[in-house]
């Protein structure tokens, strides 16, 4: 009698053991939560990061407008010795014609590779805003997580940017929650 008792609650265990398991997991599933955040939104709407796109917008026009009047004088100088070798084409040797056209590649030269360095300044520039801005948009989405019980935030994407998440709730999107923790913290 001992013994069929012991195999009638074995057997019952056995049996409900994986109703206890789902139960177990559908109740630690329930206290789990997942956020998305669009860092790139954050960024572009908050203060801070509004004044900081906008410093990097006025540092791309100053440079933009130095190539610009480059570019126009580097055509100006074009047109003139286009009108000196016509007018004195045939005072010219072909050294002289030759030395001519050497002097304005080596100004065309100079002109690709300072809006090459510019190119490549901008990019530093951005990408050092964008790492200082990341860290301080991943501390402020860590607050707001916590504060929500939220256990796990992914980066949503966006147009401009990858796109990772394909559907959430909208009730999960942490973004304007974000950009309130990250105006509050960065004045």
């Amino acid at each position: 009698m001992r013994s069929s008792a012991l195999r009638m609650l074995f057997l019952a265990i056995m049996m409900f053991s994986p109703i206890l398991s789902l139960l177990a997991t559908s109740v630690h599933a329930a206290d789990f939560k997942m956020g998305v955040v669009d860092p790139q939104s954050v960024l572009e709407k908050s203060k801070a990061g509004k004044r900081a796109l906008e410093g990097l917008k006025e540092y791309v026009t100053t440079r933009q407008k130095l190539l610009t009047k480059d570019e126009d004088d580097l055509r100006n100088y074009e047109k003139q010795l286009k009108e000196q070798l016509k007018d004195q084409a045939s005072k010219l040797t072909d050294a002289e014609k030759k030395d001519k056209e050497g002097q304005f590649r080596v100004k065309v030269q100079d002109f690709q590779k300072r809006a090459q360095e510019f190119q490549m300044e901008f990019q530093k520039k951005q990408k050092e805003l964008v790492d200082e801005y990341m860290k301080k948009i991943s501390v402020a989405t860590q607050t707001v997580a916590e504060k929500g019980g939220v256990s796990i935030v992914v980066d949503k994407g966006s147009e401009q940017t990858v796109k990772i998440v394909i559907y959430n709730k909208d009730t999960i999107d942490l973004t304007e929650q974000v950009v309130k923790e990250f105006d509050r913290v960065n004045k």
